[in-house]
């Protein structure tokens, strides 16, 4: 009995976390490949991983991208992955065995911190609510899919989650510190949520103004500071990644070479795809507590100044699920309350249906990924042909890493400006994919 008293405890405190982390394991599990987008922080994982001290092999100095990124987050995470890979090495798995368990590892550190933010839903909305936020988000296939995906935005995601919980907390310099943080060494972008929250902040006299300006300048300075010590050894030169892809991305605007997208488009495709059921329960939120609009305004502000931006990817937005989801919950939790009433008892039906179709569009969405990774399968089918494999640029793209490969067998080459007669041992496997 004292056995089972333990397991109901465990369970009703981390129950909630257990199936979240299911669903991420099995989108992992089941699409272990990555895209160009991560291939960064995939390749600085393995060779932090792999080959540790030797920067000299470390692939980013031969091939370094269009701006440099910080090798900060691929640290953390090699760090707690390392003993998995300790263990897949000695058992002599192969490496994508490694890239499996160090995109878990992400999730799980997502994961916590978004638990942390529903702790504090608790707090302050309830129980219920905290259940429809956790239904809302296992609907949801793009949140729990990329939350293990390495990307800066979902490294970001982790301290925006933790800002959240602390603005719900009433920490308010905490919730600051942590967007300054993300901005300042993940994602330069941040700073449009950083900014209409701050103000926000400002306005409800939650912070005073030169509390803050110390607060946030000594917090800037020990973030630029880090990302500058880490990053320069990393790069051999003296670099601020995140000042380089602001200047890229934002002064140049160079990030629309990569397609562009209609100023709306975050509005009536990225969220809607996203958020499903939670988009239109979302809208209906706001409108049933008073507390709600405090909370997203923000965010759908930070939505919009980032709409102006050409070069559009749900990717960049993903911070703003976690609370348009609260403020789905907050309605689903009202409208199930008010279940036996005659409009609610509609409402509620209508809601039941919602959330059926959620399930479908997810699992509809789940198979379309799971394709979605062709050069990735075909990878692997060739790899009992003992030759070297060129890759093409759309290769590249269409799920190229590093930990992939097994360096008994194949050598590789991923020079996508080399041609292809140049070796005539090289195997070049072309495939255009649109991207999810």
């Amino acid at each position: 009995m004292p056995t089972n008293s333990k397991m109901a405890k465990f369970l009703q405190s981390y129950g909630y976390d257990l199936i979240l982390g299911a669903i991420a394991a099995i989108y992992v599990l089941m699409a272990p490949y990555t895209k160009v987008e991560e291939s960064f922080n995939v390749q600085s994982m393995h060779d932090i991983l792999y080959h540790r001290y030797r920067l000299e092999s470390y692939d980013h100095l031969e091939f370094p991208g269009v701006v440099p990124r910080t090798f900060i987050g691929a640290f953390t995470v090699s760090f707690f992955a390392s003993p998995l890979v300790f263990i897949i090495s000695f058992l002599g798995f192969p490496k994508i065995y490694s890239l499996v368990a160090a995109r878990l590892v992400l999730g799980c550190i997502i994961l916590s911190t978004l638990r942390f933010f529903r702790i504090q839903i608790r707090v302050k909305f309830g129980h219920q609510v905290e259940s429809f936020f956790l239904l809302l988000t296992s609907l949801q296939f793009h949140f729990l899919f990329y939350c293990t995906r390495p990307l800066p935005n979902i490294l970001a995601l982790g301290l925006v989650n933790l800002a959240y919980g602390n603005w719900f907390k009433g920490n308010f310099y905490s919730a600051l510190n942590f967007l300054i943080f993300a901005t300042v060494i993940f994602r330069c972008d941040v700073i449009l949520l950083l900014a209409p929250i701050g103000l926000e902040f400002l306005l409800t006299r939650s912070i005073s103004f030169w509390k803050t300006l110390k607060y946030c300048v000594g917090t800037a300075v020990v973030a630029v500071g880090l990302a500058v010590s880490v990053d320069s050894i990393m790069w051999k030169k003296f670099v601020w990644p995140e000042f380089e892809v602001f200047w890229f991305n934002s002064i140049l605007n160079r990030s629309s070479d990569w397609g562009t997208h209609s100023i709306h488009w975050y509005f009536t495709s990225a969220l809607p795809r996203s958020l499903l059921v939670a988009y239109p329960l979302s809208l209906f939120g706001i409108l049933l507590d008073r507390r709600v609009p405090f909370l997203t305004i923000p965010v759908i502000s930070f939505v919009m100044l980032y709409s102006k931006l050409p070069h559009k990817e749900l990717r960049f937005i993903i911070s703003s699920v976690p609370m348009l989801n609260l403020s789905a919950a907050v309605a689903a939790s009202r409208i199930y309350k008010n279940r036996k009433k005659t409009i609610w008892k509609l409402a509620n039906m209508v809601m039941l249906a919602l959330f059926a179709i959620s399930a479908g569009c997810t699992v509809v969405t789940f198979m379309a990924s799971y394709n979605n990774y062709p050069s990735g399968y075909a990878l692997r089918r060739l790899h009992h042909i003992s030759e070297c494999l060129f890759f093409s640029r759309y290769r590249v793209i269409a799920a190229a890493f590093t930990l992939e490969p097994n360096k008994k067998i194949w050598p590789y080459c991923k020079c996508s400006g080399r041609r292809v007669g140049s070796h005539r041992h090289f195997w070049c496997y072309e495939w255009n994919i649109a991207l999810l």
